[in-house]
């Protein structure tokens, strides 16, 4: 095999070189450093959720309105705050004086997770002040564990000719059929399997 003359091997190694041809293999590349979950090494971080604050939770509609008279009869009572609020926060009662509703325990916070729903039955010829996070502690809070203000909401009732059943109680309320003002308990653990 003959040798190329000098230029042409000094042109050829030029021209391999440029195009990487020659180049030598690189070295591997270190790996990056591994830090914790945390970010920083040695140093454990809890989780923590940040919320927005937010001004405190006011109800901006509710049924029966302020001052509404209405018929007595199943009622389904709805309270709508101007943001999203906590399911299981709650705070509802009478003022002094004011006669009570004859009222479920638990109120339901609807899909809008603004407004809640409670079923109760009233008399006629009453008038009912209810309060509203009257307690100086706990209540209704909005997703932001922000305490919504007092209120109060004062209605009358008329005659005893109002809702007989709960559907009729929903549609005066302006409420959907999915709109139940009932929480569905939660199905209780099976038992476990007996063995022979």
């Amino acid at each position: 095999m003959r040798s190329l003359p000098p230029f042409l091997t000094a042109a050829l190694f030029a021209a391999l070189s440029a195009t990487g041809a020659l180049a030598q293999p690189a070295a591997p590349a270190k790996p990056a450093p591994t830090l914790p979950a945390s970010g920083l090494p040695g140093h454990e971080v809890s989780p923590v959720t940040v919320f927005p604050s937010t001004a405190a939770p006011k109800i901006v509609k509710s049924y029966p309105a302020a001052d509404q008279a209405l018929q007595a009869g199943i009622l389904v009572l709805t309270v709508t705050f101007d943001q999203p609020m906590v399911k299981t926060g709650f705070d509802f009662g009478w003022a002094a004086g004011s006669p009570k509703l004859a009222c479920l325990k638990t109120p339901r916070l609807l899909d809008d997770n603004k407004t809640f729903v409670l079923l109760c039955t009233s008399e006629p010829q009453k008038t009912y002040h209810l309060t509203f996070n009257a307690q100086t502690q706990g209540g209704f809070v909005n997703v932001a564990e922000h305490r919504a203000d007092p209120a109060t909401l004062s209605f009358t009732t008329t005659d005893g000719d109002g809702a007989e059943d709960i559907h009729q109680a929903m549609k005066n309320a302006s409420l959907r059929p999915i709109d139940l003002p009932i929480q569905d308990s939660p199905e209780p653990p099976p038992e476990p399997a007996k063995q022979p």
